[in-house]
C-alpha cells in the first residue's frame, strides 16, 4: 500500500535545514536583549514564520533566506549575539539608534553578501573587525556615535565597493591607515571626534569621488 505522507526530497531537507539555521540565528540574536520596553521581539514565536517577525525581511528568491535586520530607534538594550554569522545572506544590519553594548562580534566577517552596517549611535566597545574586510560587497559602514577604542584597521582599505565610512564620535587612536587610498569607490569619510594622530596619507590623494571629508 503507498504511504499517503509526503516524503521530503533532499534538496527540500537542505532548504529546510537552511531555514532552521537562520531561525536559530535570530533566537540566538533574540536571547542578547535584555529589554524591549516597546514590545518590538514580542512577534518573535513560533506562532509566525520567523519571515513575518518585526524586523526581519526575507528573499523570495533564495526561500525565505534573512536578508535584512531592521530595528532602527527601537530602544533595544542588549549585546549583539556572535550567531548573527550564521545569517549567511544577509545584507543590511540597521540597528542604530538604541542601546546596543559590548563588542561587535567578529562573525560579522563572515557575511559574504553583506552590504549595509549601520550601528551608529549605541554604547559598543573594543575595536573594529578587522575581517569586516572579508565582506566585500559593503558599500557602507556607519559606527559613528560609539565607544570603540583602538586603531583602524588597515584592511578595510581592501573593500572594493565601500562608498561610505562614517566613525566619528567614538575613542579610535592611533593613524591613519594609507591602505584607504585604495577604496577607490569612498565618497564619505566621517572620523572627526576621535583620537587620531600622525599625518594625512598621501594616498589618500588618490580618491577621486570623494565628496565628504571630516
Amino acid at each position: 500500500m503507498q504511504s499517503s505522507s509526503r516524503l521530503s526530497t533532499p534538496a527540500s531537507s537542505a532548504f529546510t535545514l537552511k531555514n532552521e539555521t537562520d531561525r536559530l540565528a535570530l533566537l540566538a540574536f533574540k536571547d542578547g536583549i535584555s529589554e524591549d520596553p516597546l514590545g518590538i521581539l514580542s512577534s518573535w514565536n513560533d506562532s509566525l514564520h520567523f519571515c513575518e517577525w518585526v524586523g526581519v525581511t526575507c528573499s523570495r528568491r533564495h526561500h525565505q533566506r534573512v536578508t535584512s535586520l531592521n530595528f532602527r530607534d527601537h530602544s533595544l538594550v542588549g549585546h549583539l549575539s556572535p550567531h548573527i554569522g550564521n545569517l549567511s545572506f544577509l545584507r543590511r544590519i540597521d540597528l542604530s539608534t538604541n542601546k546596543f553594548r559590548g563588542k561587535i562580534p567578529q562573525q560579522i566577517g563572515h557575511l559574504f553578501r553583506h552590504q549595509i552596517l549601520n550601528l551608529t549611535d549605541n554604547s559598543l566597545q573594543g575595536e573594529i573587525p578587522s575581517n569586516l574586510s572579508h565582506c566585500s560587497e559593503l558599500i557602507a559602514i556607519h559606527i559613528e556615535r560609539n565607544q570603540l577604542v583602538g586603531e583602524l584597521p588597515a584592511e578595510l582599505g581592501s573593500l572594493p565597493k565601500l562608498i561610505a565610512l562614517n566613525l566619528r564620535i567614538n575613542n579610535l587612536s592611533g593613524s591613519i591607515p594609507p591602505s584607504l587610498g585604495n577604496l577607490s569607490s569612498l565618497t564619505t569619510l566621517l572620523l572627526t571626534s576621535n583620537n587620531f594622530d600622525g599625518q594625512i596619507p598621501n594616498q589618500l590623494s588618490q580618491w577621486a569621488r570623494i565628496i565628504f571629508l571630516q
